[in-house]
């Protein structure tokens, strides 16, 4: 793997008496865009302050491209980090003179300035407001400005403090998709923190699920949202259904488990008699009628259920369904929805695969 271009050793940061982020290490390497996920409180915009050298850890160390932070080069570094913030923090200008500011405040001429400016306007579609002043903009345009004021520096390290949190649905959609075309397009090295998982799972290379002050989890975004290591990382990235179960049967990479309301065949190498936390995705579980499931489906693994609720979610519907004790969810389309005629306290079949399961192993 690359050299990383910032990484943080041994770090714990307190304030007064308690510890609000400790963790051993973490690292980001060059043209990546690492995703930070946590809930509100969980440290995240203390962990990007750490990174753009805005606070010093309470112990530990950062490096820039191997070479140590210190009082005596952390200017001259910072200088070649930008930050967009979850508030624009314009200044009482045109757009033009918002973006430009850096610029000038780094000695650029006016020409060159402009042609750095210039072509980040058009890109983020607000080349038309480069005159217009800050205060009349709405959130979006006062973001997309924040983001082109970042970008103009060129920066070796972009740091992003949940910049779409403040927008409505239908503005945070356009942003998201315009930044995740212009980080792959400039493969700028990026780090990105949020407490929404869908903008973690579209933006993010990696992922790093930051609870309580604690790194619980970090690596390729596809890996950590269908393997999470605990059940508190399962629980964050979406993983609606856990089932406590006991292995009774184990060969060849093969496992029967039991749990309240039934049995289910699972990949992985487990013992008999190991206690485990079985973890299905609500995309990964298909319903259908008593008597309706699809004997062809290679889904060998099957529970009756009674529909405990229904939730409109989006496009889908989230059904969870008590299947004799345990609680299994899952997402269907409205016209699976439809064709299904699901209504609460009616009997189901929820059928998924043994690959589909995510097993973690219990005390």
């Amino acid at each position: 793997m690359a050299e990383a271009l910032l990484s943080l050793q041994d770090v714990r940061v307190r304030y007064d008496e308690p510890t609000v982020l400790r963790f051993a290490s973490l690292a980001v390497y060059p043209g990546e865009v690492l995703a930070i996920i946590g809930p509100n409180g969980a440290g995240k915009s203390t962990l990007l302050r750490l990174m753009g050298l805005l606070q010093r850890p309470t112990e530990g160390r950062v490096y820039f491209h191997g070479d140590e932070v210190t009082q005596k080069n952390a200017l001259a570094i910072r200088r070649r980090m930008a930050s967009v913030f979850q508030e624009p923090l314009l200044l009482n200008a045109s757009v033009y003179d918002n973006t430009a500011l850096g610029l000038k405040l780094r000695g650029l001429d006016r020409h060159s300035t402009e042609q750095r400016v210039l072509p980040w306007l058009e890109r983020l579609g607000i080349a038309h407001l480069a005159q217009r002043q800050t205060r009349s903009l709405s959130g979006g345009e006062a973001q997309r400005t924040s983001l082109a004021r970042a970008l103009v520096l060129d920066p070796e390290l972009l740091l992003l403090d949940e910049p779409f949190s403040s927008l409505d649905p239908p503005t945070r959609e356009g942003f998201l998709v315009d930044l995740e075309a212009i980080l792959r397009e400039t493969g700028i090295t990026t780090v990105f923190v949020t407490h929404d998982r869908n903008e973690a799972f579209m933006l993010g290379d990696r992922v790093g699920v930051l609870i309580g002050g604690r790194l619980l989890q970090v690596g390729p975004t596809d890996e950590v949202f269908a393997q999470p290591v605990s059940e508190e990382v399962a629980h964050f990235v979406g993983v609606d259904t856990k089932i406590p179960a006991v292995v009774e049967k184990a060969t060849e990479g093969l496992a029967q488990v039991r749990f309240n309301g039934g049995r289910a065949e699972v990949v992985g190498h487990l013992q008999p008699g190991e206690r485990v936390l079985l973890c299905l995705r609500p995309e990964d579980i298909t319903l259908s009628p008593p008597g309706g499931e699809d004997l062809k489906s290679s889904a060998r693994n099957r529970l009756m259920g009674k529909v405990a609720k229904i939730t409109p979610w989006g496009f889908h519907y989230r059904v969870a369904l008590d299947c004799g004790g345990s609680c299994v969810v899952a997402f269907i389309t409205r016209p699976s929805f439809l064709d299904l005629e699901l209504q609460e306290g009616i009997e189901v079949v929820a059928s998924f695969k043994a690959t589909a399961v995510h097993v973690i192993k219990r005390r």
